[in-house]
């Protein structure tokens, strides 16, 4: 089943860097009674998530929450270890959650897995960004070509808001 606007998000289990170390949240920590943007990517460090997706959503970070978005989160089919180093590197205002779906439990659970095996990447998640409101996705952005940035990035989020 592929997620759309309407539904709810399933329960699931993220993994984020804390200053006491890995971390679970679940999917109501993260949304429950909150709006939030959410924003997937096939790969930290991978060339068109951080030099074309991540700026594109820093870029418009504050202008998202000031149209009354509560969170904003990153997520992929990385470690705890690789996001926690990834927002270091690339959030230095501090605007997001990354959150790490390890074993792809979350993203197989919306249907947005992609085969990635024949880059050398295994499992990895399709790109979009999605506004979920209280856990129920109201607005979605399935990007048609993972290795771009045209339909899935902040100034399409914020546009919509």
């Amino acid at each position: 089943m592929t997620i759309k606007v309407g539904d709810r998000l399933p329960e699931a289990t993220f993994r984020v860097m804390t200053a006491d170390g890995v971390q679970s949240k679940t999917t109501d920590d993260i949304f429950k009674g909150k709006k939030v943007a959410l924003f997937a990517v096939p790969g930290a460090y991978t060339g068109t998530c951080h030099k074309m997706h991540l700026p594109s959503i820093f870029l418009n970070a504050y202008a998202i929450k000031d149209k009354g978005v509560d969170t904003i989160a990153i997520v992929s089919v990385n470690d705890a270890f690789v996001m926690s180093a990834w927002k270091r590197d690339t959030d230095q205002r501090d605007e997001a959650i990354f959150l790490a779906d390890g074993n792809s439990d979350f993203t197989k659970a919306i249907g947005m897995e992609m085969d990635g095996s024949g880059f050398g990447l295994g499992t990895r998640s399709l790109r979009y960004s999605m506004l979920v409101d209280d856990g129920v996705v109201t607005k979605l952005n399935l990007e048609p070509n993972p290795g771009k940035v045209e339909v899935s990035g902040g100034d399409t989020l914020l546009g919509q808001l």
